[in-house]
């Protein structure tokens, strides 16, 4: 594994193992509720207490350790273009929408309002020709749908618009059942999906130490199914967590490790991803925070426990609380982003697009965030120290007082060793006035555009078509 990308390390291993343990004792002596019955029935027997009348369950440490040994070290998303493949647990660090959000917020407008399908049709053009956007997390909501027919409309979506991997939350036992049988007949068959599965599932649990009948049942279908399968928690500081960030990270690592015992239970083997959505409250209001720097840290701490594990990580980072976009818009989205970037968490959801506590996606904002994830991607690459990028040889060529402006080196190192950006304004004063004096949001604003008055491009063919 590359190691340059654990450059940031919030916990010592001394602090890993004291989360590590704090775990398995709560765990074994304060246990969890299971208010799915099948899902109780799988931990009542190998749980070492439980409680029938309060459906709570207590597992020791070498229960927990055989359980998760199953689960895949690695897990890749595929993409229907080989290019687009993410192998999660392999060093590197991927990333991707998220959601799912209610709203849309249009370009020049101070209202956000209600998303449509339509919106998401444009969200995933839009991801699919952002460079540095890994992974095409279905971001939002369509409202006017009911919601049986919510899942098959949102993967209809992303498998037409992208051939980058398509991973969306669920809504429904029947609609889990469409969309897998929609990717089956793409892939040409069951086995072929089993063998490059390009969609993946969310199943999230419910903080804190409790696993709920309606998401515990999704996720015993999806187990079964054996399509790869997040299963993120979202404790909250104060709220569903204690408000001290170590006590959090022991109810992240609590709730994760429930669900992850659970899937291997079902279906040894299944290929489940550690999930962390773990954020702070205003204590003021008492509302949801998706941006504060605390998440940034918890997240990147939640990367050292996975990797002490050995589990494949789906985290959170890049998301803003400002309703415009400000600069509050982007600072927020990059600290976090380079905090859980550089401390090597496999996949970043939530890392373009969102803004107003996850609320809101905004077009112009996925364009922002694809040039903030690409200069994160370059720091996590680090500085490579080899004989050739030393350039002695140059530098003892050329001399005192020269210059290396036509050295062969520079042009190659021009294109591997830096950031070349795609938004970003690096125009002398003069010539940026004459081009337009542009701001950065009505840059992106440009591109969308462009973007969006091409003819839509489909990755489907018309007999694949599921929904017209």
């Amino acid at each position: 594994m590359n190691t340059r990308i654990h450059q940031y390390r919030p916990l010592t291993q001394n602090d890993i193992e004291e989360i590590h343990q704090a775990t398995m004792e709560v765990l074994s002596e304060t246990g969890f509720e299971v208010h799915q019955p099948e899902a109780f029935e799988y931990f009542k027997k190998v749980a070492d207490s439980v409680d029938e009348q309060n459906q709570i369950i207590k597992i020791k440490e070498k229960t927990v350790k055989e359980l998760i040994s199953s689960a895949p070290s690695t897990v890749t998303l595929y993409g229907r273009d080989e290019k687009h493949d993410c192998k999660l647990g392999s060093g590197e660090v991927y990333f991707g929408t998220g959601g799912t959000a209610l709203n849309m917020l249009d370009y020049g407008q101070k209202e956000s309002r209600i998303a449509c399908m339509q919106d998401l049709e444009n969200v995933i053009r839009v991801v699919d020709r952002m460079d540095n956007i890994d992974i095409c997390l279905l971001p939002t909501y369509p409202s006017e749908l009911d919601i049986d027919e919510v899942d098959k409309h949102r993967f209809n979506a992303g498998l037409t618009y992208t051939n980058k991997h398509v991973m969306g939350g669920v809504y429904t036992s029947k609609g889990i059942d469409e969309v897998i049988r929609m990717a089956e007949e793409v892939a040409g068959s069951p086995e072929a999906l089993r063998e490059r599965p390009f969609i993946s599932l969310i199943t999230c649990g419910i903080s804190p130490l409790r696993l709920d009948n309606e998401y515990g049942t999704f996720m015993i279908q999806a187990a079964k199914a054996g399509i790869p399968l997040a299963v993120p928690v979202e404790p909250l500081c104060g709220g569903t967590s204690p408000m001290s960030l170590a006590g959090t990270l022991v109810i992240q690592n609590c709730d994760s490790l429930i669900n992850i015992m659970l899937t291997q239970m079902v279906n040894p083997g299944t290929p489940v991803i550690y999930g962390c959505v773990a954020s702070t409250m205003d204590m003021r209001t008492m509302s949801y925070l998706g941006a504060p720097v605390e998440s940034g840290l918890i997240n990147a701490a939640t990367a050292q426990m996975t990797q002490y594990y050995g589990i494949p990580y789906y985290s959170t980072a890049g998301i803003s609380d400002s309703k415009t976009l400000d600069a509050q818009c982007g600072y927020e989205s990059a600290i976090t982003n380079m905090l859980v970037g550089l401390a090597g968490a496999d996949f970043i959801h939530d890392a373009a697009g969102l803004m107003e506590f996850a609320f809101t996606v905004s077009l112009e904002k996925l364009v922002i965030d694809n040039e903030i994830i690409g200069m994160v991607k370059r720091a996590i690459k680090g500085i490579n120290v080899s004989e050739k990028t030393l350039c002695l040889d140059e530098i003892k060529t050329t001399g005192p007082g020269g210059n290396f402006l036509t050295s062969r080196n520079t042009r190659k190192f021009m294109r591997t060793n830096h950031y070349q950006p795609t938004l970003s304004d690096r125009l002398e004063r003069s010539l940026w006035i004459e081009e337009g004096h542009k701001s950065a949001d009505q840059r992106a604003h440009e591109m969308v555009t462009d973007i969006l008055k091409e003819k839509p491009k489909s990755y489907l063919s018309d007999k694949e078509k599921f929904i017209t």
